[in-house]
């Protein structure tokens, strides 16, 4: 009875590594290559849009008044 116990532990180890290797060899579902593309796509164009502030002569203007650290200088 003791023999069949340990030809037990093979056999276990056996269906598990063959439910494992179905599993992993499985087709992946989730995004395509077209969503990923094109959500890269739509991520590239967001980074090189421009932010808006720092463009135009009243912000420059503006950050030429103030501090490095973000502070109205001292009144002369």
């Amino acid at each position: 009875m003791a023999a069949l116990a340990w030809l037990l532990i093979p056999f276990v180890a056996a269906v598990g590594a063959a439910v494992w290797s179905v599993w992993a060899s499985r087709k992946p579902s989730g995004f395509g290559d077209a969503d990923g593309v094109a959500g890269y796509e739509a991520f590239r164009a967001a980074m090189e849009r421009p932010h808006g502030h720092g463009t135009g002569r009243e912000d420059s203007a503006a950050m030429s008044r103030t501090a490095p650290d973000g502070r109205a200088p001292a009144a002369d």
